[in-house]
């Protein structure tokens, strides 16, 4: 079971929010909308309080707080050093193509629900949708799903907002600040296939559970970090060989697994961003540093990365 004397983590999402109502008989859909903030959140709960009660919970997003480790840990339920270890050919952390590096969430989903001893009794669809297309179509296909027992959803919201563009590039045109970035995901999500979804699901006799695996922080200060070059790209966070940095500005993590990182390589160590830092290498450095300042980044360490909602969504007129 989960720890009490803990927050919760990305690795209970799954226990503590779906798991009990698969396990008392109720149908569920679980939607996870990539990179979304709690104050984005709070925008749009307005907007479904018509048709749903709803019932807002937080958890904590493991670190670093991007994909690869803090959606596969809600999957799966297992932190990445776990991952790694019992599934090597499936932990992907090197990958950049957002479309194979989580290829696997279905399978980690299974094994989860397996795990808990809650696996659906009516069959289980796992959906990850990229782009305006794929939303149009699951929003026509949503009423066929009702003879599920549990529907999974992964809104690639940053990837459909972008189009393929450069997310830092259209971003920081669209929302400049933390407050544009709330009027944008509203306006997007007043127009998208999305609500037209959580609209059709609240005529159905079935529990919506909302949530996201990690938010994102405005960087503003470039941190100097020195190392191996072959690292990773992120701007948040970084692994690679006998990376430095400084510490006021990032948290170094010399032994992977007193964070239950991968600890696949000799001398591999992590960093972590802090605040509202973004890592640049001392080459080209103020070049880096305007290209990427007032962009949204995350994997780093913050609350606006870290503190994320998980929304329980019962319709208002299934209790008529």
């Amino acid at each position: 079971g989960i720890k009490t004397d803990r927050p919760l983590l990305s690795t209970d999402v799954i226990e503590h929010a779906v798991v009990p109502h698969l396990k008392a008989g109720k149908r569920v859909n679980f939607i996870v909308i990539d990179c979304m903030r709690l104050d984005q959140w709070f925008t749009l709960e307005p907007l479904l309080e018509e048709w749903f009660d709803v019932h807002r919970d937080y958890y904590c997003s493991i670190l670093p707080t991007a994909t690869p480790y803090s959606r596969n840990a809600i999957f799966s339920g297992l932190l990445p050093a776990q991952m790694w270890k019992q599934h090597p050919d499936k932990w992907q952390e090197t990958t950049d193509d957002e479309r194979t590096r989580n290829r696997f969430e279905r399978q980690f989903l299974e094994l989860q629900l397996e795990r808990l001893k809650a696996t659906p009794a009516r069959g289980l669809k796992y959906l990850k949708i990229y782009d305006v297309d794929e939303a149009h179509a699951t929003r026509r296909q949503i009423n066929s799903f009702s003879g599920l027992s549990l529907v999974a959803m992964v809104f690639n919201f940053i990837d459909i907002l972008a189009h393929g563009r450069s997310e830092s590039e259209i971003l920081q045109e669209l929302a400049p600040d933390e407050a544009a970035f709330r009027a944008v995901m509203k306006a997007w999500f007043t127009h998208s296939p999305l609500y037209e979804i959580l609209q059709a699901l609240s005529s159905q006799d079935c529990v919506t559970v909302v949530t996201t695996d990690h938010g994102a922080v405005l960087g503003k200060r470039a941190a100097l970090v020195h190392g191996n070059r072959d690292t990773s790209s992120n701007l948040r966070y970084k692994y690679g060989l006998n990376l430095n940095t400084d510490p006021k500005q990032a948290i170094i993590i010399r032994k992977p697994m007193d964070y239950l990182l991968p600890d696949d390589g000799v001398n591999k160590n992590y960093v972590l961003a802090r605040e509202d830092f973004f890592f640049v290498y001392p080459t080209r450095f103020h070049e880096y540093e305007r290209q990427f300042k007032g962009s949204f980044q995350h994997g780093g360490v913050s609350l606006e990365e870290m503190v994320l909602p998980i929304i329980t969504l019962r319709p208002k007129a299934a209790r008529v």
